[in-house]
């Protein structure tokens, strides 16, 4: 026995000299990776979003081997992977409700980032990649959304696709070249095919550049201040253990929708075969789109409503900048705290607004809304830093748990 041990030690140890694998591993998320002992239940999104990565492309790739992207087949091809082939409907469900997980993962990522200040530096390249991942995500999302060629696909395309029209000078000449043409059809369907095949890769790549990024100045923590060597634990196995937790908890609520309710997130009239000749009577995106749909619609020129769409993404770009705060995290900062939560209540105004008819309250809301999404990053966000008084920080981590009362 202790010599079948001692050769497979060897054997491991010539390959880890010729291609360290397992020691990269363990320096990028294992025991080698010295992580902050104070991080809450929030860090597990992180690694939850990496979970829905996998498991997108896993089943993807298992969808693809039965899909046809072909304008008259497509449609039909789903309905076979849903009744002909061996649990091809789970493998469907899975992929069609693992989009909005993975979202869902992602969103609260971010917004936890925004709430502990962890795009602050020296996080800023760290944040910037976090949000090309993000960007790669919504156009895979809305690439995918399309391939089943039901009657909101095709329209939501159509519309999509459309915007970039108002685009002086080069807008028409875009939206022919994403169309292949001079509608949405067949050629469109193969690129938005091609398409989002490929980028789930690209969005691996990003992912390792972030986990890159983050290893060089370390996690950030729930306090946001610099550790000492005794505020820090290995990854692995604690945040490992934790991470797994989390996956579990994650998965009751996954599958329950996957088995339960299929549908639940997703568009009936996308039952129907695509039919240039009709129009649903409300064009709406899937639901981690509504709030920029609403940002869209809530201004009248469509010029500028593409303007303000994409520049409620762009805009997260230049957040460590317009954060004028010396303090990293809200724990510390009651001021800012407070409007964080109303920023919030305002993204999920504005995801209502996005589902309902552009009329009326939704109308009302949605420009109020957007009026408040970009008032709180370019004038609340630098004026509070400015004016705040912040809590004092603690001395380390430990010192709130030692001496809460202090």
């Amino acid at each position: 026995m202790s010599t079948e041990k001692s050769t497979a030690r060897k054997i491991f140890e010539w390959h880890e000299q010729r291609l360290p694998i397992v020691s990269f591993i363990d320096h990028a998320v294992g025991s080698q990776y010295p992580a902050p002992r104070n991080l809450n239940y929030f860090w597990n999104f992180g690694s939850l979003a990496g979970f829905m990565l996998v498991t997108m492309i896993l089943t993807g790739v298992f969808l693809a081997m039965n899909y046809t992207p072909h304008e008259s087949m497509a449609f039909d091809s789903v309905e076979r992977i849903m009744r002909d082939v061996n649990y091809g409907w789970l493998i469907r469900y899975m992929h069609f409700n693992g989009a909005s997980f993975f979202f869902i993962a992602v969103y609260i990522h971010i917004f936890r980032g925004l709430y502990y200040g962890s795009y602050k530096a020296p996080r800023e390249v760290l944040w910037w990649i976090g949000i090309l991942i993000l960007l790669a995500m919504m156009a895979t999302a809305f690439l995918g959304y399309v391939l089943p060629w039901g009657q909101m696909s095709f329209s939501g395309a159509t519309v999509i696709t459309n915007l970039f029209s108002a685009i002086p000078v080069v807008g028409n000449t875009i939206v022919t070249l994403l169309w292949g043409g001079f509608a949405v059809a067949n050629p469109t369907l193969n690129r938005f095919f091609s398409l989002h095949y490929l980028l789930p890769f690209v969005i691996v790549g990003l992912v390792f550049l972030h986990i890159w990024a983050l290893h060089i100045p370390g996690s950030n923590n729930p306090l946001g201040i610099e550790l000492t060597a005794k505020d820090k634990i290995p990854f692995h196995p604690y945040y490992t253990v934790k991470d797994a937790f989390g996956v579990g908890v994650f998965l009751l609520f996954y599958f329950g929708i996957v088995f339960y309710a299929p549908n639940l997130l997703g568009d009936v009239t996308n039952y129907m075969k695509a039919n240039p000749l009709t129009t649903p009577p409300n064009v709406v995106p899937e639901w981690y789109f509504l709030p920029y749909y609403a940002i869209l619609r809530s201004i009248p020129n469509k010029l500028l409503g593409v303007i303000a769409m994409f520049g409620s993404l762009l805009i997260l770009f230049v957040v460590p900048w317009l954060d004028t705060s010396r303090i990293r995290s809200a724990v510390f900062r009651p001021v800012y705290k407070a409007f964080f939560w109303v920023f919030v209540v305002d993204c999920l105004v504005l995801g209502y607004c996005g589902s309902q008819h552009p009329e009326g309250l939704p109308l009302i809301l949605s420009r109020v809304g957007t009026a408040w999404y970009f008032l709180h990053f370019l004038i609340l966000m630098p004026v509070i830093g400015w004016l705040e008084t912040p809590k004092p920080l603690p001395a380390s981590i430990s010192e709130p748990v030692l001496n809460p009362a202090e």
